[in-house]
Parts: C-alpha cells; sequence; structure tokens
C-alpha cells in the first residue's frame, strides 16, 4: 500500500526530477521560475502531495505528484499530476486522485487541463481521468508550451444526500 503525504520542502529537488522526465510533455518546468514558485507554493500550504518510493520519508524519490487548489468552497483545479515513468501503470495516479476526491466537498466541481486527443503520450491521462468521470469540457484552451493541443476536463461531485 501506498501512502499519500503532503510534499515537503525536502521533496522540492525529487519533484524537480519527476518534472524534468515530463518536460517534452508539459514545457520547461526544472529551470521555470515560475513553476518552482509555484510548487513551492503548494508545499507550503499543503496542496502538494505526493507518493514517496517505499513510503519514505522526506526527501525520499517520488513515484508521483500532484498540484492541487480551490478557487472556492466548491470549485477546484489540479494544477499538474505526473507519475515517474518507472511508476507508471502501477496506480500511482489513482492513488493520488483518490486522495484528492476524499479532500473535496459535495456539490463541488474538480477541473483539469490534459492533453488532447491527438498527443499519444496523453492518452493514459485522459483514460485516467475519465475512468475517475471527468468529461471533456467544450472550453477552449491554449495549447500546450511543446505545441500540443490541450483539453479541460470536469469532475461534478454531486450534493450529499
Amino acid at each position: 500500500m501506498t501512502n499519500v503525504v503532503n510534499a515537503s520542502n525536502e521533496d522540492i529537488k525529487g519533484w524537480l526530477k519527476l518534472a524534468a522526465e515530463v518536460e517534452y510533455l508539459f514545457g520547461p518546468m526544472v529551470d521555470d521560475p515560475s513553476f518552482i514558485k509555484a510548487l513551492e507554493k503548494n508545499v507550503n500550504r499543503g496542496t502538494a502531495f505526493c507518493i514517496r518510493e517505499n513510503n519514505g520519508s522526506p526527501g525520499s524519490n517520488l513515484l508521483g505528484g500532484l498540484l492541487f487548489s480551490s478557487t472556492n468552497a466548491s470549485s477546484y483545479k489540479i494544477g499538474w499530476l505526473s507519475v515517474s515513468t518507472q511508476s507508471r501503470g502501477k496506480g500511482v495516479a489513482t492513488e493520488l486522485l483518490n486522495h484528492i476526491l476524499g479532500l473535496v466537498h459535495s456539490h463541488s466541481e474538480i477541473s483539469v487541463i490534459t492533453f488532447g486527443d491527438d498527443i499519444p503520450d496523453g492518452q493514459a491521462a485522459r483514460r485516467l481521468y475519465e475512468k475517475f468521470s471527468f468529461f471533456p469540457s467544450n472550453e477552449l484552451v491554449p495549447y500546450g508550451p511543446e505545441g500540443g493541443s490541450r483539453q479541460k476536463f470536469i469532475l461534478t461531485i454531486p450534493a450529499a444526500d
């Protein structure tokens, strides 16, 4: 069983290592001051979640990470989700999503901008969100920094009975 934990400042180096693996899809991050600032902001406010190798201590290798925020009590956003190359297909992203679903209030919405249908390496991400009942939005979103298309997906959490 893997534990999803709040990332700490000791995890930032591992987070950047994880980011380096996916820069070809997300665009430059490791040397981008705005990405590093966003990462540090999420770590400090407790909205950066990760799974460490062997449930290790802060600073251990990361299997995956997720940045999560809320704009108000009923609107949430996944800002970034990535899984290390060697950990893909092993349930890491599923664990991260299950974790944040446990944090949201009923009668709310979670959005994420993911890869367009034309990005072969983004198909696994699209399938993951669809498995969790996210649906594609028709809202236009800018192309990614690498030039690939993007699409917004939305999950609506119903009101509690």
